[in-house]
């Protein structure tokens, strides 16, 4: 069990790193100069590869030779994948697919 005083200083810390991390970028690369080309290319790249790396961590545990052979998270992966073609929108299909895959499990599916 943390103390009062380890708990205030882990919310110190905490809040202090993400004020860093979302203000830090704006003091670095200011208006005045050119953002660095591997900046520009991470932040084209880095959506996808998020997005990629969250499709394989929610298709770790999926048995495909066991019980519903992943078949509800296949149907939730086609559904997202279908609607983000359709409206290019990756937080939309995030919810709806996380949507669907939940329903589907909690129908037997």
């Amino acid at each position: 069990m943390m103390t009062t005083a380890q708990q205030l200083a882990t919310i110190a810390i905490c809040s202090a790193g993400t004020v860093l991390t979302r203000f830090l970028p704006f003091a670095v690369f200011s208006e005045k100069r050119p953002t660095p080309a591997f900046i520009r290319y991470l932040g084209k790249a880095l959506p996808s590869a998020v997005f990629g790396m969250l499709v394989v961590y929610s298709l770790r545990d999926v048995r495909i030779m066991e019980g519903s052979h992943g078949a509800a998270e296949f149907a939730a992966l086609a559904v997202t994948v279908l609607l983000h073609l359709w409206r290019r929108n990756m937080m939309l299909s995030m919810f709806v697919g996380t949507a669907c895959c939940m329903l589907l499990k909690r129908l037997g599916l």
